[in-house]
């Protein structure tokens, strides 16, 4: 787990997630994203080219941004994603090998996690920011109960169906961290479009912080 990381997550606790970007576009996106004040992006493994776009963000946003992928499965994925420049590996499920060779690489783990049992998997592993997925289907009461029988060091990020006008059930749930997708980038979305929808989520959570 890197002091970057930590340091961005404390900065704006988002993860802006950009499903279906081009390596192309993803420079552009990436800077609309940072001067909205996100700095941890996710190119997820399942989008166009999405080693080119991580790489792309990473010389040009590396310095300023935590820049890594989602969808990572294998340990080939982790590998991969560290070769193009990825400092983080967002997976939808909890696979130990993902998670150590993720950590050996020098990468932050998030796995992804469902039910109590899974979260202690990933956090034995060493996984100390745990990726709630889908969120919504679970909802913020899950969060508050889980809670209560996870570590208190360990850090939930909530993913999936979150928007802005529900920032506040999250967050007083307990959830540390959100990760945001089509509500800030719907694929093919315009940097003016995605700079706005950005701004939107940094301003809920500097409201709610206050």
């Amino acid at each position: 787990m890197t002091d970057k990381f930590e340091t961005c997550f404390r900065h704006m606790p988002l993860v802006a997630i950009l499903r279906g970007v081009y390596p192309e576009q993803a420079v552009a996106i990436g800077e609309a994203l940072y001067t909205a004040g996100i700095c941890i992006i996710e190119v997820p493994l399942n989008s166009p080219e999405p080693l080119a776009s991580i790489k792309k963000l990473s010389l040009a946003l590396g310095d300023r941004c935590v820049i890594g992928a989602g969808t990572v499965l294998t340990v080939d994925d982790v590998l991969g994603v560290a070769a193009a420049g990825g400092e983080i590996a967002v997976s939808p499920n909890t696979d130990v090998a993902v998670i150590k060779c993720s950590l050996a690489m020098g990468m932050t783990p998030m796995p992804g996690w469902g039910t109590v049992s899974e979260a202690l998997v990933g956090y034995q592993a060493g996984a100390r920011y745990l990726k709630l997925f889908p969120a919504i289907t679970y909802g913020p009461q899950h969060v508050a109960s889980a809670r209560a029988v996870l570590p208190p060091d360990c850090k939930i990020v909530a993913v999936g169906g979150i928007d802005a006008n529900s920032v506040d059930d999250w967050l007083g749930a307990g959830v540390d961290g959100l990760g945001i997708g089509s509500d800030i980038y719907p694929m093919g979305g315009d940097v003016e479009r995605v700079h706005r929808a950005a701004l939107t989520f940094t301003r809920a959570l500097r409201s709610r912080n206050k």
